[in-house]
C-alpha cells in the first residue's frame, strides 16, 4: 500500500497568449495572456483556492506571471521569480509556424533538425529537466507539508513529467497531456515521488481545435509541419 503523500508539487501551465501572428515566441518579451488566458488563470485560482498551498513558485515570462495572480491573490501568497522554470529555449523563436508560411519549409532550418532526442533545435531535455527538477524539489522543502505551485511552460512541464516516469523523451509534441492551464502534480512522500497525477482545471475554456494540437511556444518543430 503506498504512504500518504505529505508534499504536493504542482506544475501549472500558463493560459492562453495573445498570439495573432502565430510567432514562436520562447522566452521573448511582450507575450501576454489573452482575455480568454486570463479568464483560465481566474478559474484554476478558484478551483484550488481552497487547497492547501503555501509555496508559489513561477516563471519570469509575463504568461507565467499574469497566470500566477489570481492565485496569488486568492491564498495570499507571495509570487517568487524562479528562472528555473522559465520556457526552453528555441532556435526557431521569433518565427512563424503557420501553414505555408513555416520557418520549415526553408532549408536553412533543416540543419538543426539532425537529433530528435536532444533536440538539435533547442535546449537539452536534460537540461530542461536539470533545473525544473531542482526547482520542484526547492519547492517541496518550502512547502514541506503543505502544497506548492510552480508555474512553467509546456514542454519544460511534459519533458520533467517524461523523466520522472521514465519514458523516453522523444515524443509527439501534439499528445503532450499539458493542456493551457492544466496542472501536472507530484506527490511526494518526504523526499520521495511516490504518485504523478493530472487535472485540467480550465479544460472547459479551451478551443476543441487547440485541445487537439496546441502549438507550444517551447515545442519541437515537428508540431506543425506543413
Amino acid at each position: 500500500m503506498n504512504a500518504t503523500p505529505d508534499t504536493i508539487v504542482h506544475l501549472l501551465r500558463h493560459g492562453e497568449v495573445h498570439n495573432p501572428d502565430g510567432v514562436l515566441y520562447g522566452r521573448r518579451d511582450g507575450y501576454h495572456l489573452s482575455d480568454l488566458g486570463k479568464q483560465m488563470a481566474e478559474k484554476v485560482a478558484d478551483a484550488v483556492k481552497d487547497r492547501d498551498i503555501v509555496h508559489l513558485r513561477v516563471s519570469p515570462l509575463e504568461r507565467a506571471q499574469e497566470t500566477a495572480r489570481p492565485l496569488a491573490q486568492a491564498r495570499g501568497l507571495e509570487i517568487v521569480t524562479d528562472e528555473r522554470v522559465i520556457e526552453s529555449t528555441n532556435v526557431f523563436e521569433g518565427m512563424r509556424f503557420g501553414v505555408g508560411d513555416g520557418a520549415l519549409r526553408r532549408p536553412s532550418a533543416w540543419r538543426h533538425l539532425w537529433n530528435p532526442f536532444k533536440p538539435s533545435w533547442g535546449e537539452p531535455y536534460k537540461d530542461i529537466v536539470a533545473r525544473m527538477m531542482a526547482a520542484v524539489h526547492d519547492a517541496r522543502i518550502a512547502a514541506a507539508g503543505h502544497e506548492a505551485v510552480l508555474v512553467s511552460h509546456q514542454l519544460p512541464i511534459w519533458t520533467t513529467r517524461l523523466h520522472v516516469e521514465g519514458r523516453s523523451f522523444l515524443h509527439d509534441p501534439r499528445k503532450r497531456q499539458c493542456t493551457l492551464c492544466s496542472l501536472t502534480s507530484f506527490h511526494f512522500v518526504g523526499d520521495r515521488l511516490s504518485q504523478v497525477s493530472y487535472s485540467e482545471p480550465a479544460g472547459d475554456l479551451i478551443p476543441t481545435a487547440d485541445k487537439k494540437a496546441p502549438f507550444s511556444a517551447g515545442g519541437a518543430p515537428e508540431e506543425r509541419k506543413p
